[in-house]
Protein backbone atom coordinates (compact mmCIF):
# COMPACT_ATOMS: atom_id res chain seq x y z
CA UNK A 1 0.00 0.00 0.00
CA UNK A 2 0.79 3.56 -0.71
CA UNK A 3 1.07 4.66 3.23
CA UNK A 4 3.66 1.70 3.83
CA UNK A 5 5.88 1.95 0.16
CA UNK A 6 9.29 3.34 1.65
CA UNK A 7 9.26 6.45 -0.75
CA UNK A 8 5.77 7.42 0.04
CA UNK A 9 6.61 10.43 2.29
CA UNK A 10 4.64 13.29 1.66
CA UNK A 11 1.82 13.59 3.64
CA UNK A 12 -1.42 14.24 1.57
CA UNK A 13 -4.81 15.86 2.60
CA UNK A 14 -7.45 14.79 -0.15
CA UNK A 15 -10.91 12.98 0.44
CA UNK A 16 -11.80 9.18 0.25
CA UNK A 17 -14.16 6.31 0.04
CA UNK A 18 -13.87 3.69 2.44
CA UNK A 19 -16.70 1.29 2.13
CA UNK A 20 -19.48 0.07 -0.08
CA UNK A 21 -21.47 2.74 0.83
CA UNK A 22 -19.33 5.03 -1.21
CA UNK A 23 -19.38 7.62 1.25
CA UNK A 24 -17.04 10.23 0.27
CA UNK A 25 -14.90 11.36 3.86
CA UNK A 26 -11.55 13.60 4.12
CA UNK A 27 -8.74 10.95 4.79
CA UNK A 28 -4.89 11.80 5.01
CA UNK A 29 -2.26 9.45 3.04
CA UNK A 30 1.38 9.49 1.33
CA UNK A 31 2.45 9.88 -1.65
CA UNK A 32 5.96 9.19 -3.18
CA UNK A 33 9.19 11.20 -3.54
CA UNK A 34 9.41 12.89 -6.98
CA UNK A 35 11.08 10.96 -9.64
CA UNK A 36 13.70 11.59 -12.09
CA UNK A 37 10.96 11.02 -14.90
CA UNK A 38 7.85 12.75 -12.57
CA UNK A 39 5.96 15.99 -12.08
CA UNK A 40 4.64 16.76 -8.96
CA UNK A 41 0.94 19.07 -9.28
CA UNK A 42 -1.03 21.01 -7.42
CA UNK A 43 -4.47 20.11 -7.98
CA UNK A 44 -6.92 23.25 -8.61
CA UNK A 45 -9.82 20.95 -10.14
CA UNK A 46 -11.04 17.85 -10.62
CA UNK A 47 -13.75 16.21 -12.78
CA UNK A 48 -16.40 13.87 -11.59
CA UNK A 49 -17.34 10.98 -13.96
CA UNK A 50 -19.51 8.05 -13.43
CA UNK A 51 -16.45 5.70 -12.94
CA UNK A 52 -15.52 7.59 -9.62
CA UNK A 53 -19.33 6.78 -8.30
CA UNK A 54 -18.89 2.94 -9.64
CA UNK A 55 -15.62 2.58 -7.91
CA UNK A 56 -16.49 4.29 -4.37
CA UNK A 57 -19.58 1.77 -4.17
CA UNK A 58 -17.63 -1.14 -5.66
CA UNK A 59 -19.95 -1.66 -8.08
CA UNK A 60 -17.57 -3.28 -10.54
CA UNK A 61 -16.28 -5.42 -7.23
CA UNK A 62 -12.30 -4.67 -7.86
CA UNK A 63 -12.48 -1.64 -5.28
CA UNK A 64 -9.51 -1.12 -3.14
CA UNK A 65 -10.33 0.83 0.38
CA UNK A 66 -9.71 3.25 1.16
CA UNK A 67 -10.16 4.85 -2.57
CA UNK A 68 -9.41 7.94 -3.49
CA UNK A 69 -11.40 8.73 -6.76
CA UNK A 70 -10.92 11.01 -9.20
CA UNK A 71 -9.36 10.97 -12.44
CA UNK A 72 -9.70 14.34 -14.78
CA UNK A 73 -6.98 16.51 -13.11
CA UNK A 74 -5.84 19.70 -13.68
CA UNK A 75 -3.29 22.01 -11.93
CA UNK A 76 -0.08 23.45 -11.48
CA UNK A 77 3.31 21.91 -11.90
CA UNK A 78 5.50 22.57 -8.76
CA UNK A 79 8.14 20.39 -9.24
CA UNK A 80 9.61 18.56 -12.46
CA UNK A 81 12.26 14.91 -12.22
CA UNK A 82 15.87 15.72 -13.41
CA UNK A 83 15.07 13.87 -16.67
CA UNK A 84 12.16 15.83 -17.27
CA UNK A 85 12.75 18.31 -20.45
CA UNK A 86 8.60 18.62 -21.46
CA UNK A 87 7.50 20.36 -18.12
CA UNK A 88 8.58 23.10 -16.21
CA UNK A 89 7.40 24.34 -12.69
CA UNK A 90 4.14 26.78 -13.32
CA UNK A 91 3.27 25.02 -16.61
CA UNK A 92 -0.84 24.25 -16.50
CA UNK A 93 -1.14 20.02 -16.81
CA UNK A 94 -3.61 17.38 -16.77
CA UNK A 95 -3.56 14.29 -15.22
CA UNK A 96 -6.64 11.46 -16.80
CA UNK A 97 -7.66 8.12 -16.56
CA UNK A 98 -4.05 6.87 -16.96
CA UNK A 99 -1.44 6.85 -14.24
CA UNK A 100 1.19 3.84 -16.03
CA UNK A 101 1.27 1.19 -18.71
CA UNK A 102 4.02 -1.18 -19.98
CA UNK A 103 6.16 1.12 -22.31
CA UNK A 104 7.24 -1.54 -24.07
CA UNK A 105 4.58 -3.65 -25.93
CA UNK A 106 3.46 -2.89 -29.52
CA UNK A 107 0.32 -0.94 -28.47
CA UNK A 108 2.23 0.90 -25.92
CA UNK A 109 4.94 1.68 -28.66
CA UNK A 110 2.19 2.33 -31.15
CA UNK A 111 0.83 5.37 -28.59
CA UNK A 112 -2.35 3.11 -27.89
CA UNK A 113 -1.41 2.75 -24.34
CA UNK A 114 -4.72 2.71 -23.41
CA UNK A 115 -5.41 -0.93 -24.57
CA UNK A 116 -2.32 -2.17 -22.68
CA UNK A 117 -2.48 -5.21 -20.76
CA UNK A 118 -0.86 -3.23 -17.85
CA UNK A 119 -2.86 -0.20 -18.11
CA UNK A 120 -3.43 0.67 -14.47
CA UNK A 121 -5.81 3.63 -14.07
CA UNK A 122 -4.63 7.11 -11.79
CA UNK A 123 -7.53 5.83 -9.15
CA UNK A 124 -7.69 2.05 -7.62
CA UNK A 125 -4.65 1.07 -9.53
CA UNK A 126 -1.46 -0.33 -8.75
CA UNK A 127 1.47 1.84 -9.83
CA UNK A 128 4.89 0.30 -10.70
CA UNK A 129 6.29 0.38 -7.48
CA UNK A 130 3.55 -1.80 -5.97
CA UNK A 131 1.50 1.02 -4.12
CA UNK A 132 -1.95 1.51 -4.79
CA UNK A 133 -2.85 4.67 -6.79
CA UNK A 134 -4.98 7.59 -5.21
CA UNK A 135 -6.91 9.78 -7.68
CA UNK A 136 -7.31 13.41 -8.10
CA UNK A 137 -9.92 14.31 -5.22
CA UNK A 138 -6.63 16.00 -3.32
CA UNK A 139 -4.45 18.64 -2.81
CA UNK A 140 -1.52 17.37 -5.21
CA UNK A 141 -0.46 14.09 -7.06
CA UNK A 142 2.96 12.77 -8.25
CA UNK A 143 2.70 11.56 -12.15
CA UNK A 144 5.09 9.89 -14.54
CA UNK A 145 5.44 12.80 -17.55
CA UNK A 146 4.40 10.18 -20.01
CA UNK A 147 1.39 10.39 -18.43
CA UNK A 148 0.94 14.42 -18.13
CA UNK A 149 -0.59 16.75 -20.99
CA UNK A 150 -0.22 20.36 -21.29
CA UNK A 151 -3.26 22.41 -20.40
CA UNK A 152 -3.42 25.42 -23.13
CA UNK A 153 -3.54 28.76 -21.84
CA UNK A 154 -7.03 29.97 -22.98
CA UNK A 155 -8.53 27.11 -21.61
CA UNK A 156 -10.11 27.38 -18.01
CA UNK A 157 -8.82 24.94 -15.84
CA UNK A 158 -12.50 24.10 -14.41
CA UNK A 159 -13.91 23.36 -17.60
CA UNK A 160 -10.95 21.88 -19.20
CA UNK A 161 -10.68 19.18 -15.88
CA UNK A 162 -13.48 16.74 -17.92
CA UNK A 163 -11.78 16.48 -21.20
CA UNK A 164 -9.46 14.68 -19.94
CA UNK A 165 -11.86 11.53 -19.59
CA UNK A 166 -15.21 12.73 -21.06
CA UNK A 167 -13.42 14.64 -23.65
CA UNK A 168 -11.14 12.16 -25.02
CA UNK A 169 -13.52 9.10 -24.62
CA UNK A 170 -15.43 10.88 -27.74
CA UNK A 171 -12.63 12.46 -29.28
CA UNK A 172 -10.79 9.30 -29.92
CA UNK A 173 -13.74 7.69 -31.41
CA UNK A 174 -14.21 10.17 -34.49
CA UNK A 175 -10.45 10.71 -34.91
CA UNK A 176 -10.57 6.41 -35.66
CA UNK A 177 -13.25 6.98 -37.78
CA UNK A 178 -12.36 9.96 -40.10
CA UNK A 179 -14.57 12.27 -38.63
CA UNK A 180 -12.32 15.09 -37.98
CA UNK A 181 -11.40 15.56 -41.68
CA UNK A 182 -14.75 14.97 -43.18
CA UNK A 183 -16.63 18.21 -43.19
CA UNK A 184 -20.50 17.63 -44.06
CA UNK A 185 -20.63 14.54 -42.95
CA UNK A 186 -23.63 13.30 -40.99
CA UNK A 187 -23.00 12.03 -37.59
CA UNK A 188 -25.46 11.05 -34.20
CA UNK A 189 -24.76 11.59 -30.59
CA UNK A 190 -27.21 9.36 -28.35
CA UNK A 191 -27.64 10.72 -25.25
CA UNK A 192 -26.84 14.40 -24.30
CA UNK A 193 -25.24 14.10 -21.08
CA UNK A 194 -21.54 14.69 -20.15
CA UNK A 195 -20.26 12.90 -22.69
CA UNK A 196 -22.80 13.58 -25.28
CA UNK A 197 -22.67 17.60 -25.33
CA UNK A 198 -18.78 17.30 -25.79
CA UNK A 199 -19.25 15.42 -29.05
CA UNK A 200 -21.90 17.92 -30.44
CA UNK A 201 -19.17 20.67 -29.72
CA UNK A 202 -16.33 18.26 -31.96
CA UNK A 203 -18.50 17.58 -34.16
CA UNK A 204 -19.62 21.23 -34.90
CA UNK A 205 -16.37 22.18 -34.37
CA UNK A 206 -14.96 20.07 -37.48
CA UNK A 207 -18.10 20.70 -39.76
CA UNK A 208 -19.99 18.04 -39.05
CA UNK A 209 -23.92 17.57 -39.32
CA UNK A 210 -24.92 16.52 -36.15
CA UNK A 211 -28.06 14.60 -35.01
CA UNK A 212 -29.17 13.73 -31.64
CA UNK A 213 -30.79 11.37 -30.30
CA UNK A 214 -32.25 11.35 -27.32
CA UNK A 215 -35.24 9.78 -25.03
CA UNK A 216 -35.93 13.52 -23.32
CA UNK A 217 -38.13 15.50 -25.82
CA UNK A 218 -37.20 18.69 -23.45
CA UNK A 219 -33.59 18.62 -24.32
CA UNK A 220 -34.25 19.67 -28.06
CA UNK A 221 -34.23 23.08 -27.36
CA UNK A 222 -30.52 23.11 -25.44
CA UNK A 223 -29.08 20.72 -28.10
CA UNK A 224 -30.33 22.79 -31.01
CA UNK A 225 -30.10 26.60 -29.98
CA UNK A 226 -27.68 26.08 -27.66
CA UNK A 227 -24.81 23.44 -28.70
CA UNK A 228 -25.80 24.09 -32.43
CA UNK A 229 -26.85 20.31 -33.26
CA UNK A 230 -28.75 20.66 -37.02
CA UNK A 231 -31.57 17.87 -36.30
CA UNK A 232 -32.67 16.05 -33.01
CA UNK A 233 -34.76 13.00 -33.04
CA UNK A 234 -36.74 10.99 -30.19
CA UNK A 235 -35.61 7.78 -30.34
CA UNK A 236 -38.96 6.77 -28.62
CA UNK A 237 -40.63 8.10 -31.46
CA UNK A 238 -41.46 5.45 -34.29
CA UNK A 239 -42.20 7.95 -36.85
CA UNK A 240 -39.33 10.19 -36.79
CA UNK A 241 -36.67 7.09 -36.54
CA UNK A 242 -38.30 5.60 -39.30
CA UNK A 243 -38.13 8.66 -41.42
CA UNK A 244 -34.38 9.06 -40.49
CA UNK A 245 -33.23 5.73 -41.56
CA UNK A 246 -30.24 5.33 -43.82
CA UNK A 247 -29.54 8.80 -42.93
CA UNK A 248 -26.02 9.01 -40.84
CA UNK A 249 -22.52 8.11 -41.53
CA UNK A 250 -21.26 7.85 -37.85
CA UNK A 251 -22.95 7.20 -34.51
CA UNK A 252 -21.25 7.81 -30.92
CA UNK A 253 -23.70 5.93 -28.28
CA UNK A 254 -23.01 7.34 -25.22
CA UNK A 255 -26.07 6.55 -22.84
CA UNK A 256 -25.02 4.12 -19.67
CA UNK A 257 -28.39 2.91 -19.35
CA UNK A 258 -29.43 -0.43 -20.90
CA UNK A 259 -31.33 0.39 -24.41
CA UNK A 260 -31.59 -1.69 -27.71
CA UNK A 261 -29.10 -1.09 -30.29
CA UNK A 262 -31.61 -2.21 -33.15
CA UNK A 263 -32.97 1.51 -33.85
CA UNK A 264 -29.81 3.34 -33.59
CA UNK A 265 -28.91 0.64 -36.12
CA UNK A 266 -31.40 1.86 -38.54
CA UNK A 267 -29.90 5.15 -38.95
CA UNK A 268 -26.71 4.38 -40.44
CA UNK A 269 -26.08 4.49 -43.69
CA UNK A 270 -23.79 1.53 -45.62
CA UNK A 271 -20.39 0.69 -44.18
CA UNK A 272 -21.98 3.27 -41.27
CA UNK A 273 -20.89 2.74 -38.31
CA UNK A 274 -21.77 3.18 -34.59
CA UNK A 275 -19.00 3.21 -31.76
CA UNK A 276 -20.39 2.32 -28.33
CA UNK A 277 -18.72 4.66 -25.10
CA UNK A 278 -21.24 4.31 -22.47
CA UNK A 279 -21.12 1.28 -20.34
CA UNK A 280 -24.38 -0.14 -18.79
CA UNK A 281 -24.14 -2.76 -16.11
CA UNK A 282 -26.30 -5.32 -18.04
CA UNK A 283 -26.11 -6.26 -22.25
CA UNK A 284 -27.17 -4.28 -24.54
CA UNK A 285 -30.17 -5.74 -27.49
CA UNK A 286 -28.52 -6.16 -30.38
CA UNK A 287 -30.60 -7.73 -32.91
CA UNK A 288 -28.61 -9.27 -36.20
CA UNK A 289 -31.20 -7.54 -39.00
CA UNK A 290 -30.35 -4.17 -38.61
CA UNK A 291 -26.43 -5.10 -39.00
CA UNK A 292 -27.47 -7.02 -42.26
CA UNK A 293 -30.15 -5.86 -43.72
CA UNK A 294 -32.15 -2.02 -43.90
CA UNK A 295 -35.86 -1.93 -43.45
CA UNK A 296 -37.65 0.04 -46.07
CA UNK A 297 -41.37 -0.56 -44.44
CA UNK A 298 -43.02 -3.12 -42.34
CA UNK A 299 -42.78 -5.79 -44.70
CA UNK A 300 -39.51 -5.08 -47.01
CA UNK A 301 -36.08 -5.42 -46.94
CA UNK A 302 -33.46 -4.52 -49.17
CA UNK A 303 -29.86 -4.98 -48.84
CA UNK A 304 -28.07 -2.08 -47.67
CA UNK A 305 -26.59 -3.20 -44.29
CA UNK A 306 -23.29 -3.95 -43.80
CA UNK A 307 -23.54 -1.50 -40.78
CA UNK A 308 -20.30 -1.90 -37.66
CA UNK A 309 -20.86 -1.87 -34.16
CA UNK A 310 -17.44 -1.08 -31.73
CA UNK A 311 -16.41 0.19 -28.44
CA UNK A 312 -13.56 2.64 -26.92
CA UNK A 313 -12.22 3.97 -24.19
CA UNK A 314 -10.38 6.54 -23.44
CA UNK A 315 -7.50 7.44 -25.93
CA UNK A 316 -3.67 7.33 -25.86
CA UNK A 317 -1.17 9.62 -24.65
CA UNK A 318 -0.34 11.58 -27.75
CA UNK A 319 -4.21 11.39 -29.08
CA UNK A 320 -5.26 13.30 -25.61
CA UNK A 321 -2.10 16.46 -25.85
CA UNK A 322 -3.35 16.43 -29.76
CA UNK A 323 -7.28 16.81 -28.42
CA UNK A 324 -6.33 19.47 -25.77
CA UNK A 325 -3.98 20.76 -28.60
CA UNK A 326 -7.55 21.43 -30.87
CA UNK A 327 -9.79 22.50 -27.84
CA UNK A 328 -7.43 25.24 -27.13
CA UNK A 329 -7.95 26.09 -30.75
CA UNK A 330 -11.27 25.99 -31.03
CA UNK A 331 -12.02 26.76 -27.59
CA UNK A 332 -13.93 24.01 -26.35
CA UNK A 333 -14.94 23.38 -22.89
CA UNK A 334 -17.14 21.24 -20.97
CA UNK A 335 -20.00 22.89 -19.69
CA UNK A 336 -19.72 22.37 -15.70
CA UNK A 337 -21.05 22.75 -12.38
CA UNK A 338 -17.97 23.57 -9.69
CA UNK A 339 -18.58 22.68 -6.65
CA UNK A 340 -16.49 22.65 -3.30
CA UNK A 341 -15.19 19.23 -1.47
CA UNK A 342 -17.55 19.40 1.04
CA UNK A 343 -20.34 18.89 -1.76
CA UNK A 344 -19.04 16.02 -3.16
CA UNK A 345 -21.66 13.53 -1.48
CA UNK A 346 -24.10 15.36 -2.16
CA UNK A 347 -22.62 15.71 -5.92
CA UNK A 348 -22.27 11.93 -5.94
CA UNK A 349 -26.40 11.39 -5.36
CA UNK A 350 -27.29 14.19 -7.77
CA UNK A 351 -24.38 12.18 -10.74
CA UNK A 352 -26.30 9.01 -9.36
CA UNK A 353 -29.40 10.52 -10.79
CA UNK A 354 -28.16 12.16 -13.91
CA UNK A 355 -29.07 15.75 -11.77
CA UNK A 356 -26.09 17.28 -13.61
CA UNK A 357 -25.62 19.80 -16.56
CA UNK A 358 -23.01 18.66 -17.77
CA UNK A 359 -20.22 17.37 -14.99
CA UNK A 360 -19.32 17.92 -11.59
CA UNK A 361 -16.02 19.46 -11.02
CA UNK A 362 -14.52 19.98 -7.58
CA UNK A 363 -12.58 22.88 -7.04
CA UNK A 364 -9.90 21.34 -4.98
CA UNK A 365 -8.22 24.46 -4.21
CA UNK A 366 -11.10 26.09 -2.85
CA UNK A 367 -10.20 29.28 -5.29
CA UNK A 368 -13.01 31.68 -6.45
CA UNK A 369 -12.54 31.69 -9.76
CA UNK A 370 -11.34 29.08 -12.51
CA UNK A 371 -7.72 29.95 -14.01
Amino acid sequence: MAETTPNHTQTVSGWAAFDTTGEIKPFTFKRRENGVDDVTVEIMYCGMCHTDLHCATNDWGNSMYPLVPGHEITGIITKVGSNVREFKVGDRAGIGFMAASCLECELCESNQENYCDKLQPTSNGVFWDGSITYGGYSKMIVADKRFVVRIPENLPLDSAAPLLCAGITVFSPMKDNNMLQSPGKKMGVVGLGGLGHLAVKFAKAFGLHVTVISTSPSKQKEAKERLGADSFLVSTDIKQMKMARKSLDFIIDTVSANHSLGGVLELLKLNGTLVIVGAPDKPFELPAFPLIFAKDNDHDFNYVGKRAVKGTIIGGMKETQEMMDLCGKHNITCDVEVIKPHEINEAMTRLANNDVRYRFVIDIAERSSSL
